[in-house]
């Protein structure tokens, strides 16, 4: 099966190569809002656009309550204002908006990007009232459980143009604002190849993850790296791998040792339950993620609920690492099943054990293969530098 070419368009320390510049919003203000500035995919990509905004001659400025990211943001040249734009109450919207206006003002903003609902509903106001171009990010799976949730998420749709992060992100907006279709467009979500490289990655920092991790030496790692919450799907890939236990594995659970105790103990019972005791690692998030996929021979993203687009799959896919993922999501776009990973059907735990058995038995050739193969689409479709580029575009598009 060929890859298919139709799909559109951290932390570890890393040498970066230049980025290419470019002029195309020479003297433009880009104000990006997002609720804070913490780690996390959205604020990644928030400080990668203010990165992309300087090279290609703007001026970057974020509005957030704040956060870890902070000094990366500086770094590279932008400004930040620190305001309450992660309240989500109405009561206090319009004090703030009067804030984020007299923002908008003085920095004589040219666009502004919301990339959330709550900063959505305080900034649009703000910016109409001053003339200012619109573009929000939908990141979410955009579901609207009552008709209060779906006024809430609506504000998202009455901008200038509308970026969904997946094409199963469109669809579900779609479905509720059919009358939107002409201004979204999908721009998938990027990660830096340059740190998440093989190449980049020092033997001493995958030694040093594998020390703090209490990995041992020549067992095969089935890794999950993923926030402490059920939908992440711990529990079936803990009932998975019961299936499969007579195989040699460790499982790594990365990120669950961050949750409640409760949410902890849950899972210690059935892993004992499946009799994987001696097999399983709970963790707690690590910092360098491209060095702790190096340990991993599989990725699983197991997601009970599909992914709106699902990062972790891509990381990993670029670090030459092979991936499992369920068939639904943004999973179905960032993988090809059986060239660049696997694709199990939603939500077996059968599906996934044979899945993951197959990734586990690969023998050296076709796994480097896959690792070609799975790394070369990643540099075609979900590069950092895609998203930025893509982005910059409709930026482009809306000041001519």
């Amino acid at each position: 099966m060929p890859i298919n070419d139709t799909v559109p368009t951290p932390f570890g320390v890393a040498v970066q190569s230049p980025k290419k510049k470019s002029r195309e919003l020479s003297g433009k203000v880009i104000v990006q809002i997002l609720p804070a500035l913490n780690h996390g995919g959205v604020e990644r990509g928030t400080v990668e656009m203010a990165e992309a905004i300087i090279r290609a001659g703007g001026k970057a400025v974020v509005i957030s309550s704040g956060g870890h990211l902070e000094n990366r943001l500086r770094r590279c040249g932008a400004e930040h204002f620190t305001l309450p734009v992660d309240s989500k109450n109405p009561l206090k919207w319009p004090f703030i908006r009067g804030k984020v206006k007299t923002v908008l003002q003085a920095c004589q903003a040219d666009v502004v990007h919301s990339r959330s609902r709550a900063p959505a509903w305080i900034a649009m106001p703000a910016a109409r009232a001053l003339g200012i171009k619109v573009v929000t990010t939908i990141h979410g799976r955009f579901v609207a459980s009552s008709i209060f949730k779906r006024l809430y998420n609506s504000i998202m749709t009455k901008s200038d143009r509308v970026i969904t992060i997946s094409n199963y992100v469109q669809g579900l907006v779609l479905n509720q604002f059919p009358a939107i279709k002409d201004k979204t467009v999908v721009i998938h979500r990027g990660v830096d190849v340059d740190l998440f490289s093989p190449k980049a990655v020092s033997a001493q920092r995958v030694i040093n993850i594998a020390e703090d991790m209490s990995i041992p030496d020549g067992v095969p790692v089935v890794m999950l790296p993923a926030r402490p919450t059920a939908w992440k799907g711990m529990s079936i890939l803990i009932e998975a791998m019961g299936m499969i236990k007579d195989k040699p594995f460790l499982l790594a659970l990365v990120g669950a040792g961050d949750g409640a105790d409760d949410f902890q103990r849950g899972l210690i019972r059935q892993i004992e339950t499946e009799g994987l005791q001696s097999k399983v690692r709970i963790t707690k998030s690590i910092n360098d993620m491209p060095a702790g996929l190096m340990l991993a021979d599989v990725v699983v993203m197991p997601s009970i609920t599909p992914e709106p687009f699902g990062r972790v799959a891509v990381e990993a896919s670029a670090m030459g690492c092979p991936v499992v993922a369920f068939r639904h999501g943004g999973a179905s776009e960032s993988l090809v099943h059986g060239v660049t990973g696997w694709l199990a059907e939603p939500v077996s735990a059968q599906s996934l054990a044979e899945m993951i058995s197959q990734a586990l038995e690969l023998k050296q050739r076709a796994r480097k293969k896959l690792a070609a193969d799975a790394s070369a689409y990643v540099h075609k479709n979900f590069t950092s530098e895609k998203m930025c580029s893509s982005t910059i575009a409709v930026y482009t598009d809306l000041l001519s």
